[in-house]
């Protein structure tokens, strides 16, 4: 990945502490970007202390700041090929300026008490949200912060950005285990037929779709896929499975969490599911464990579910080197454009045309994608609704090459964690 422009790039001059947080869900590669603040960091001395915030803007709410030049580079290093957030996350969303104003003047406030100039927030949409109000409340109170987002979500949703950190990491993962899972069910379709993988991804298809990328074959699993940018038919999807059944002997089917209705509606909060509580509302199970039911009694065959859940987020055994190597970057990216005077942007990653896949960082500003969605293009996805197209194969597959290597000790990796030497202010 490299910036547009030539030469040396020239430094604001602002002199203070950074601090840096981690939001929302983790991914494979989210410390990778914490990572590359902390080394980035490290090397200017605009940058007097490099500080992380415990649990995200909670942390920061509650002065819960850690030194980061106190821990070993060992193990800052090692931290790139662990799972979770390694400063603790949260998912405490700040609401508009005049409802959130005491949070808001707190965070400014301590900003102040700790000579905090650099703010960097890792996170997906609601962070870039939390990040543009902090922002806008430093400039209300003529404190002179600056905020740097920095992209994270394995659901790649994010507006600008060609992609996510932490997407591809999870479309290898989900693509892996489609292959296997689906060999297994494949070996046992005299006695279990179908097979149901859920993904997460409430609003986008991504993260289902890149399940494609297992299929070499017209036997291969995933043989049936199913997006949330699609209306949902249940008439439709039974036939799809009849269909496949009758051709092949089995179905694997991947669909994404928030499949709905042509109103919109989530199909799994519909009321005419198969099973109700005593008060008839709906139980609150998952969209497969739902198709399941739905299969079993209209075919009478046996069905499985398959969850990854929080599994798909945090597999670093078997990473995409450039997830990796471009979620270090984006942090990097963070620390540059801070140090360059900008405030009140994300750092995003472009695509460069040729054969070769090649990124590059830039910036977008944060109050044009907070709270904004990136769906799945419909032109991606097959007519019939229920497959990808050869475009998405070929945006994806490029971003999921190469593997990580990850310290092992007794044959399991190794994982460590940060000291958290606490700051006192």
């Amino acid at each position: 990945m490299e910036v547009k422009g030539k030469g040396e790039r020239e430094i604001s001059g602002l002199r203070g502490n950074c601090i840096v947080a981690q939001s929302g869900g983790a991914t494979a590669v989210i410390n990778q970007s914490l990572c590359g603040v902390i080394q980035e960091a490290q090397k200017h001395r605009e940058i007097e202390e490099i500080y992380g915030a415990r649990d995200g803007i909670l942390g920061l709410l509650k002065e819960g700041l850690i030194d980061l030049r106190k821990e070993k580079a060992s193990i800052i290093d090692a931290l790139g090929t662990t799972p979770g957030a390694a400063l603790g996350s949260c998912r405490y969303r700040l609401k508009s300026y005049s409802e959130s104003k005491k949070d808001l003047e707190k965070i400014i406030k301590i900003c102040k008490r700790y000579n905090l100039r650099y703010f960097f927030y890792i996170g997906g949409n609601d962070s870039m949200d939390t990040a543009n109000k902090v922002d806008e409340a430093a400039k209300r109170m003529n404190y002179q912060l600056k905020v740097i987002g920095i992209p994270k979500t394995i659901d790649n949703d994010l507006v600008f950005t060609d992609h996510c950190p932490g997407f591809a990491s999870a479309a290898k993962y989900l693509a892996i285990s489609v292959m296997e899972a689906g060999r297994h069910l494949e070996s046992l379709y005299n006695s279990e037929t179908v097979a149901i993988l859920e993904t997460l991804g409430r609003n986008t298809g991504w993260l289902a779709g890149s399940c494609a990328l297992a299929k070499r074959s017209k036997e291969d699993a995933p043989h049936l896929i199913y997006f949330p940018e699609i209306p949902f038919f249940l008439d439709k999807f039974l036939k799809d499975v009849e269909e496949v059944y009758h051709k092949i002997g089995g179905v694997f089917i991947v669909v994404s969490e928030g499949l709905r209705d042509e109103k919109g509606n989530y199909i799994c909060a519909r009321k005419d599911r198969v099973s109700t509580d005593a008060f008839g509302h709906p139980e609150l199970e998952g969209i497969s464990d739902y198709l399941k039911k739905v299969i079993e009694s209209r075919f009478k065959l046996k069905t499985r579910t398959i969850k990854p859940d929080i599994c798909q987020q945090s597999a670093v055994h078997f990473a995409s080197r450039i997830d990796m190597e471009e979620a270090y970057l984006v942090g990097k990216e963070a620390v540059k454009l801070a140090l360059e005077g900008k405030s009140g942007c994300m750092v995003i990653i472009k695509r460069e045309k040729g054969k070769v896949y090649k990124g590059r960082a830039s910036a977008a500003k944060l109050s044009l994608v907070a709270n904004m969605e990136k769906r799945v293009p419909l032109r991606w996805i097959t007519k019939k609704g229920n497959f990808v197209s050869k475009e998405f194969i070929e945006y994806v597959r490029p971003l999921i090459q190469g593997e990580v290597d990850v310290p092992v000790g007794n044959g399991l990796p190794y994982y460590p964690r940060l000291k958290k030497s606490r700051i006192v202010g």
